[in-house]
């Protein structure tokens, strides 16, 4: 190229040229970076000096360089990419891709330099390209006859030989772009020419269309053909189905595929992870998550996300349909209904079996080497990963034939591959390689005739975790067999129960070999073990003869943790929050399905009883009953005796759970059951407990007299036999009836009198219920003061303590406070907020539905059909935190314009 005397001016075309990766390349190379890095250089330079290119600087990987005509700048660009791709690097993985962007506008140099805004443009269009891609503005395009609004070029027109840019180039229309400085849009072209690859990314702009994609934290190794395979399939089809085994790479293929083209969906692509998905109704919530929506109130999931997409052009990622096979049929067939141009792509372990679905079945990462000479798929993951885990130092080329043997061993199956290439940190690349062969040998995953397709892949996948699992010490594989009983992440005190002996340095082998993952916490680090480990570890338990002493001591642990929620730091009884049993309850239903099958149906049914509250305040009594059968199934199976104390308890947690899912009969049917045991048990308290929840059923079911008749005989026998504080709830429902009968003075005398047995009780105080009712009392007396002092303090302690159920009760009764203060809109939205909550809870409308239902519907007739039904939505699409912080920012009476407290005493 020219020296910089003889800088162009006027009409100049900048471009600006980097390596692709050059920190990677640097690192892979070592010391033989620097001559690949004189190569680039020089390479280019004899391609550019033929079109007169000035080289105003050399930075590290970069070039600049200005042009006087536009047309030979890019006929050069082509020639110097061809001559990158040809030229003889050390090896194909040493070739630098390029990158090269020009831009052409008006500059004139001073002092041997531009300091034109031109200069800038033509650096962001580089910096929006890909490696062997070159890019160019409009201007560049114009000035060699292409325009923006110019025809598209058909690329098997014999002109283009003879065109402005001769052999066959032409410029291929990105369409606009902002780049990263400047306002406005750009319209980019990327240059098309013999020996030029064609297929690239999006461009690196600004302006990505919507996704939820998630990130990557690891280099994308190879795949390229799978990943075309998959891009092209869902372009020319709705439903495309990538099944493979567990571990197979289905996920990273799919995002990787999906993130290539989401510029052609205009309302974006959205990834639904359904692998965390608990239940099968949650599928349609999780996908809604992923779109934006929020449930609606009285309105099924589905039908939102049906009428969201209707209309639009848009694609859905659903990961890991399998965990939820039959609900995600069902709504992928739903979303496919609503509209012509919604896709679904979907990775599953099996096809989805739906009419028109194309299934992918994703093969293993090639073990051939490649046609060029470079690594196969296999081996460059793990090359980059075996690099990776010893430090970012590169493989040396001797371990290369040995790193190739450990691939084909593992049939290319990326999750063995990772795991492999984890062990480097203990072993030599050698030393995995001699071991390799031996240990996938001699696991015994069954006789390969046995199996069906899908067994087989179970198969490879259990020889690529069993051979990890044969490289641990007899301390560290006991653990893993011993951890595969827990059913989410542990801390190390758990971890020490269930360990004879100081666990931390198996457990330090099995995170450094990847069988577990640490994962740190604010206060502490917690441990967890993926599934497909799980299951294997699981078998190896099994297989040991060991699982019933470790699901006997997970039992006993999870008995302990349980026990431990209810008490502080120094083992005194605490005020019960539900948000302690949150994370536990994973854990308890795993030891309760040990329970119900193989273990003691006694045990499962304290496991339940510390799961009551919970089950009822998170919306799950029907599952509370379905372990309550089961386990009383497992009685009647077994004969194990169980104390008629016990039996009570259980019967009566089952009643409590039969009337909050509004089986009345049931509920009546359970409580005579748990009266009977707990008078053969002789426990006055007991007695006293199970009589007084009956009250409230009687009442729901009209039988007025009848509940206060046995409300008061409870609360005056229990106050006779000392245990006053277990007739609380008959205390409760009395003071319900004497509100509804209008006598007010009463109810509240009763309720006050409750007060200190409430608050000598942990088990109940978090939940207020006195002040609930007070608060109901005032309501009925139009003293909004005390109404707002008493369910302002029952929301904030309810919310604080995890009560969700009876927050939403409390909820309503603040709307009625807001209705009678004449702050309507207010009224209406926190009537919405409750009623979704309850929805979402699947809980009846309790003891005050009636009242709330009257009251919304006078609400109605004040505020006019419109007004309530807009601001009743705005309330159900709050989440209930939304929702209870929108209570507590209401005006305290006292403090709003017209109080008494305020106004002029005479």
């Amino acid at each position: 190229m020219s020296g910089r005397t003889h800088l162009p001016s006027g009409l100049v075309t900048f471009l600006f040229t980097d390596i692709e990766g050059s920190t990677r390349l640097a690192q892979m190379l070592g010391a033989g970076y620097r001559p690949v890095l004189h190569e680039h250089r020089e390479v280019i330079r004899r391609a550019l000096s033929k079109a007169d290119g000035v080289e105003l600087f050399t930075e590290g990987d970069s070039l600049f360089v200005a042009f006087p005509d536009a047309a030979r700048a890019l006929a050069a660009c082509a020639e110097a990419q061809r001559a990158l791709a040809t030229h003889d690097w050390p090896s194909p993985d040493a070739r630098p891709k390029v990158r090269m962007g020009l831009h052409t506008g008006f500059a004139e140099p001073y002092g041997g330099e531009y300091t034109s805004p031109e200069v800038h443009r033509a650096a962001r269009v580089a910096a929006a390209a890909h490696g062997g891609q070159v890019l160019c503005s409009a201007a560049t395009a114009a000035h060699v006859g292409l325009s923006s609004s110019a025809a598209p070029v058909d690329p098997t027109d014999p002109g283009l030989e003879n065109g402005p840019l001769g052999d066959g180039a032409w410029l291929l229309d990105l369409g606009l772009h902002r780049l990263r400085g400047f306002d406005g849009f750009e319209r980019i072209f990327q240059l098309v020419a013999p020996g030029l690859d064609r297929q690239f990314p999006r461009p690196r702009t600004i302006d990505a269309p919507a996704h939820n994609l998630p990130v990557q934290t690891t280099r994308f190794i190879g795949r390229a053909a799978e990943r075309a395979a998959v891009r092209d399939l869902i372009q020319r089809h709705r439903l495309v189905t990538v099944v493979g085994a567990g571990g197979a790479g289905k996920t990273r293929v799919a995002v990787e595929a999906a993130g290539e083209i989401v510029e052609r969906f205009r309302d974006g692509v959205w990834f639904a992870d359904l692998s965390a998905v608990a239940t099968a109704d949650l599928v349609d919530v999780s996908v809604a998550a992923a779109l934006g929506l929020r449930p609606e109130p009285g309105r099924a999931v589905v039908q939102t996300i049906a009428d969201h997409v209707r209309g639009r052009r848009l694609l859905v990622l659903l990961d890991t349909s399998d965990a939820q096979l039959s609900a995600a049929r069902r709504l992928v067939a739903r979303l496919l209904s609503a509209g012509p141009e919604i896709y679904v792509l979907a990775t599953s372990r099996e096809p989805l079996g739906l009419a028109g679905e194309v299934v992918w079945r994703i093969p293993p990462l090639s073990v051939e080497a490649a046609s060029g000479g470079g690594f196969s798929d296999a081996v460059a993951l793990l090359v980059d990963r075996a690099s990776a885990a010893r430090g970012g130092r590169p493989v040396e080329p001797g371990d290369i034939a040995h790193l190739t043997r450990v691939a084909k061993s593992l049939e290319g199956l990326p999750l063995a591959l990772e795991l492999a290439a984890a062990r480097l940190r203990l072993l030599s690349v050698p030393q995995l390689a001699d071991r390799i062969g031996d240990v996938l040998g001699t696991l015994d995953a069954g006789s390969p005739a046995a199996f069906d397709e899908a067994s087989d892949r179970h198969r490879t996948m259990q020889a690529a975790v069993g051979w990890s699992y044969r490289t641990l010490d007899a301390r560290s594989a006991r653990l893993l067999r011993w951890l595969s009983v827990f059913a989410s992440p542990v801390d190390l005190p758990a971890i020490e129960w269930l360990h004879d002996g100081d666990p931390l340095d198996p457990l330090a082998t099995l995170v450094d070999k990847s069988l577990l993952q640490a994962e740190a916490g604010a206060t502490s680090a917690t441990y967890r073990m993926l599934d497909p480990i799980r299951a294997f570890a699981a078998r190896q338990l099994l297989e040991a003869g060991e699982e019933e002493s470790a699901r006997e001591r997970h039992v006993a642990w999870c008995l302990q943790a349980a026990h431990d929620a209810y008490l502080d730091h120094e083992g005194r009884p605490v005020t019960l929050s539900l948000y302690t049993l949150d994370p536990l309850a994973d854990e308890l239903r795993a030891a309760l399905h040990w329970t119900v099958t193989r273990g003691s149906a006694r045990q499962g049914l304290a496991l339940a009883g510390s799961l009551d509250q919970w089950w009822r305040e998170r919306g799950l009594v029907r599952e509370g009953r379905m372990w309550l059968f089961r386990l009383y199934e497992r009685i009647s199976a077994t004969g194990e005796p169980v104390p008629d104390a016990e039996l009570a308890a259980a019967y009566h947690m089952h009643s409590l759970h039969a009337g909050a899912d509004g089986e009345t009969v049931e509920e009546l049917r359970f409580s005579q059951r748990a009266e009977s045991a707990a008078r053969r048990a002789g426990d006055p308290g007991l007695i006293a407990r199970i009589l007084s929840a009956r009250g409230a059923p009687l009442l729901e079911m009209g039988r007025t007299d009848e509940a206060e008749r046995l409300t008061r005989d409870v609360i005056g026998w229990s106050d006779e036999q000392g245990v006053a504080g277990e007739a609380l709830s008959a205390v409760f429902a009395l003071a319900q009836l004497l509100w509804r009968r209008g006598a007010l003075d009463e109810a509240a005398d009763l309720l006050a009198s409750a007060r200190p047995l409430e608050n000598s009780r942990p088990l109940e105080r978090g939940r207020r219920t006195v002040d609930m009712l007070l608060g109901m009392v005032a309501l009925a007396r139009g003293d909004l003061v005390a109404a707002h002092d008493h369910l302002i303090v029952a929301l904030r302690s309810r919310m604080t303590h995890g009560f969700h159920l009876r927050v939403c009760e409390t909820l309503n009764a603040v709307a009625v406070r807001c209705a009678l203060a004449e702050d309507l809109p207010t009224a209406a939205r926190l009537f919405g907020a409750a009623q979704s909550a309850r929805i979402r809870l699947r809980c009846s409308i309790g003891a005050f539905g009636v009242f709330w239902t009257e009251q919304q519907a006078q609400l109605r007739r004040s505020m006019g059909d419109t007004a309530f039904d807009t601001a009743y939505a705005a309330g159900g699409a709050l989440s209930l935190e939304e929702s209870v912080a929108l209570a507590l920012t209401i005006e305290h009476p006292d403090l709003m314009a017209g109080s008494i407290r305020f106004s002029t005493v005479e």
